[in-house]
């Protein structure tokens, strides 16, 4: 199979340069910004995926880069070049939404051959790359199908296919598989990460599901109040939240006022260790779950166990301290003590994170 290549890539690994550029872009509803300054880079072949609650820009941010939304301020650059008064069927970006939006009157071949059609390709070009696509998106010799005798994923597959098909320098994706079950969302987003790393595609993502982007990206933006509150791998965002507010949306919540002094910080929970170079004095200090350890019940800080959840890959367990406010932790199934049990904790340092 020849892998259909997008428009402007090579073969040659990630350009250094940005594909995508934003300066101080802001949009306004009224009074309210939903996109306040916000800069941004994407480079080359990079996949990005923005995060953030209801409210918080993204989707906006993603309907500004398409043309779809006008500027209040600020610029995009695409390909080095302004997109001010660029209309958006000229920019040459592919967009997928979460409802797909495939045409129900035509098969098939004829949403995924819409995009090339419009570019002036032959029948016989149209023909060629659209099973190219369909091969390469798992659902060869689909050509004739109804769309209406698709199932979810397989829909999400065509619309995929008929983004791609023109060739976009640059795919963005609006909440692409958000109306997937968990485990088809799982095995797709696997899919889409081997696929784009085959064409080079360069993707700007928004999703409200933090495990779809941390196993989509090469990075992540997490936006809040129509700015971005971090950006960086997920490894980096994950180990490193850079306030309280990301350590929340990530689904942290053992967060507590903490005074560092030397090696360890003063809390409502006791002392806990702290990482070497932590800087000192008043801070919120974020206790990641998997640092939370269950030792004997008199052994460190008691607790009450107040509660119990299966994760698949672990148990979250809610612990209920004396005169503090409750603690997670993350144990194996097996070592999971039981609803009303009294237990210790201790506190590794590995997964203590001073908050900005």
């Amino acid at each position: 199979m020849t892998a259909v290549q997008p428009k402007g890539a090579s073969t040659a690994g990630a350009d250094a340069g940005a594909l995508l550029r934003l300066d101080d872009v802001t949009v306004r509803f009224g009074a309210r910004a939903a996109l306040d300054t916000v800069g941004l880079d994407v480079a080359e072949h990079e996949i990005v995926c923005v995060l953030g609650p209801s409210g918080s820009g993204k989707s906006t941010l993603l309907r500004a880069v398409a043309g779809l939304q006008g500027l209040d301020g600020g610029r995009i650059v695409l390909g080095g070049r302004d997109q001010g008064g660029v209309p958006a069927h000229k920019r040459g970006v592919g967009l997928m939404f979460q409802d797909h939006q495939l045409f129900p009157q035509r098969d098939v071949a004829g949403n995924v051959a819409f995009g090339l059609r419009m570019h002036g390709a032959s029948r016989a070009e149209q023909a060629l790359g659209v099973a190219e696509l369909l091969d390469l998106v798992g659902l060869p010799g689909a050509q004739k199908r109804a769309v209406s005798s698709l199932s979810g994923g397989e829909q999400q597959r065509v619309a995929l296919a008929r983004a791609l098909a023109p060739r976009p320098r640059l795919l963005m994706l609006d909440e692409p598989l958000g109306q997937l079950d968990r485990s088809l969302r799982e095995r797709l987003v696997a899919e889409l990460r081997e696929l784009f790393g085959e064409l080079g595609t360069t993707v700007l993502a928004v999703t409200h599901d933090q495990g779809e982007a941390f196993a989509l990206a090469d990075r992540v933006v997490v936006m809040r109040d129509g700015r971005i509150a971090q950006s960086g791998t997920p490894l980096e965002v994950w180990r490193n939240p850079a306030d309280e507010f990301v350590a929340r949306f990530l689904g942290f919540d053992n967060v507590v006022d903490a005074t560092v002094t030397g090696e360890a910080a003063d809390t409502v929970w006791g002392k806990v260790p702290v990482p070497d170079g932590t800087r000192q004095g008043a801070c919120r200090l974020l206790v990641r779950p998997a640092g939370v350890r269950l030792v004997g019940a008199r052994e460190g800080l008691a607790c009450v166990v107040t509660a119990r959840t299966f994760r698949g890959t672990h148990v979250a367990v809610r612990l209920e301290p004396p005169g503090g406010p409750r603690l997670e932790a993350a144990c194996a199934l097996r070592d999971a003590p039981a609803v009303g049990e009294t237990v210790g904790v201790a506190f590794d340092s590995g997964d203590v994170v001073v908050l900005g």
